[in-house]
């Protein structure tokens, strides 16, 4: 089964924070699940900005990049991500982050459940065809 791994898990699990996901994490690693682990350029992206230290960026970068990325055409998952933000917002649900509406896109355009610990993507599968992964 393939998963996207939410940047709310991965830092849990680089910082070594005692959370249940990142345990869960840690296991798909160490069991070679790593071929069906996905990350999306905004993932990448909120993963390494927020790192001060160059040794820390440049091992956790070359770390991910072991790991498949999406790379679907920007324009067209901006464009649901859009109408996702759009729709829930009509309905009076606000997504805090918009760039988990971009992730969320992301996922239901390939059909992949994401790994999280983000409220927002709750929010966001209760009125799409968002999947979330339970382990």
């Amino acid at each position: 089964m393939d998963i996207i791994i939410d940047s709310s898990v991965w830092i849990d699990f680089f910082n070594y924070y005692d959370s249940k996901e990142a345990d869960v994490l840690q296991e798909l690693v160490e069991n070679n699940f790593s071929n069906n682990i996905f990350i999306c350029p905004a993932i990448y992206m909120e993963i390494l900005r927020g790192l001060k230290d160059d040794n820390a960026f440049y091992d956790i970068k070359e770390t991910l990049l072991n790991f498949s990325i999406l790379d679907n055409d920007i324009m067209t998952i901006t464009d649901r991500a859009i109408n996702i933000y759009r729709n829930l917002r009509k309905k009076g649900i606000t997504i805090r982050k918009q760039n988990d509406c971009l992730i969320a896109s992301y996922a239901i355009y390939n059909g992949i459940p994401i790994f999280h610990k983000d409220k927002d993507f709750e929010k966001i599968a209760s009125d799409t065809k968002l999947k979330i992964y339970e382990p």
